[in-house]
């Protein structure tokens, strides 16, 4: 036993394990609206500057996890009142700093499975990407479990630690592997690609059925146990690809 759970930890599906929870994680990107607003009342700021933040939040370049929870949270920091209010061009600057590093995450995830997996570099993208674009759903169900509702403030704590928190537990298995295309490499691949789907299903549903509906707070800790099973999922296929 633990030797296949040492050669799981230590192989390359876990790697790619590691980098759909590091993908899933960086949705910040696609978070600014869900925090636009409390920005806008906080700092007294008129649309125009918010259109600017906006913008600066689209620059991009690669830089790294210290650089993600810098930015986020000096955010949070000046929305809470526990720094004094920063010049326009300083929260431009931060929100740069913050989205910077998700360009980050995506390259060095993303270019390290292609490698390790030059024979289904389609599938690769295809999955990869998918939870990119599901992210900004899962983390903001899982800031629902975390802090509830009607809580702006803490989106933008949750964006500024949760993925810097998960880039840094699995650093460490990212890393390119000497491999060879396997004969059962696809089906693995189907089996994820069918688990993402079955998410992305999920978070549709779910936003529908919150938009209708109010929730309470046991109940959005519950759907943030089920997202969060759903991202543990992979691992099992990993562990059955090892056996």
């Amino acid at each position: 036993m633990k030797t296949l759970i040492y050669n799981v930890l230590t192989g390359r599906w876990f790697m790619l394990f590691a980098s759909l929870l590091i993908m899933a994680a960086a949705g910040a990107a696609y978070m600014f609206g869900m925090y636009s607003n409390e920005v806008k009342t906080s700092l007294g700021y008129d649309q125009t500057t918010l259109n600017l933040l906006s913008f600066f939040k689209d620059v991009s370049a690669t830089v790294g996890i210290i650089m993600n929870f810098f930015g986020y949270f000096i955010i949070f920091l000046a929305v809470t009142g526990r720094i004094a209010k920063p010049q326009a061009w300083k929260m431009c600057l931060y929100i740069c700093i913050g989205l910077n590093s998700q360009t980050f995450t995506n390259m060095g995830g993303t270019v390290t499975c292609v490698k390790n997996f030059p024979g289904s570099r389609g599938n690769v993208l295809g999955l990869l990407k998918g939870y990119v674009g599901s992210s900004s759903a899962i983390v903001a169900q899982l800031y629902h479990a975390f802090y509830g509702d009607h809580n702006p403030q803490a989106v933008i704590l949750l964006i500024a630690w949760l993925p810097a928190a998960v880039s840094f537990l699995f650093l460490p298995t990212i890393r390119i592997f000497n491999s060879v295309h396997h004969p059962n490499e696809n089906k693995v691949f189907y089996h994820l690609l069918y688990i993402s789907l079955a998410l992305a299903g999920f978070l549709m549903v779910l936003i529908i059925m919150q938009n209708k509906l109010s929730f309470t707070r046991p109940e959005y800790v519950t759907v943030g146990v089920v997202v969060f099973i759903f991202l543990l999922l992979p691992l099992v296929e990993v562990f059955l690809e090892k056996k």
